[in-house]
């Protein structure tokens, strides 16, 4: 990764939430239905070597936003994320490697392993990431850009409500995609 990280200093780089963002989707009757949690934040400390490199993140349930206000205050309820008694979800991240991806691929991507934390379960995950690369901002600082994504099971971390359905469908699936788009200021 050394030679593809162009820019990209050893050291502590800030997410910016301003300038970021954690989505989500998951299936509802025919349907997806999209959310976010703007409220988050967290570091990506780059290692001398790269692939030696970490991540950590907090993301505050309590502002999970699927555009739904009525939706929104029954996900945060008892039956989804109980966010009265479990107000952060965190993220930490080590082990990165090179992700075997198809010639297609336009740049190098990487697997970033780490532990998710939701109501006090904590279970692993990988994220496949891309670097977008370094570029100095208007107030003088150095920022890169990463985009991030995995699928985690809602039942894993024990987010088991649903309505059953006609025949053996129910209302919600158990997948959730996750999506981060980061941009990160280099604090030294």
């Amino acid at each position: 990764m050394r030679d593809e990280a162009g820019g990209l200093a050893p050291g502590r780089w800030t997410i910016d939430p301003v300038h970021s963002e954690i989505t989500f989707t998951i299936r509802h009757l025919m349907t997806t239905v999209r959310g976010s949690f703007p409220d988050f934040g967290g570091e990506v400390v780059i290692g001398d070597d790269p692939m030696d490199s970490t991540a950590r993140a907090e993301i505050r349930m309590a502002s999970l936003d699927t555009r739904s206000a009525e939706r929104d205050e029954h996900v945060r309820s008892e039956d989804f994320l109980d966010v009265r008694r479990h107000p952060v979800m965190t993220f930490t991240g080590s082990g990165v490697e090179r992700a075997a991806i198809g010639r297609r691929a336009k740049r190098p991507r990487y697997h970033l392993d780490g532990e998710l934390t939701v109501k006090d379960v904590t279970r692993p995950v990988r994220l496949l990431a891309e670097f977008h690369g370094v570029a100095s901002d208007p107030w003088g600082g150095t920022r890169a850009g990463f985009t991030a994504t995995a699928s985690i099971s809602r039942r894993d971390f024990g987010i088991e409500f649903n309505v059953p359905l006609q025949g053996d469908k129910v209302m919600l699936g158990d997948t959730i995609a996750i999506a981060l788009e980061i941009q990160a200021v280099h604090e030294g």
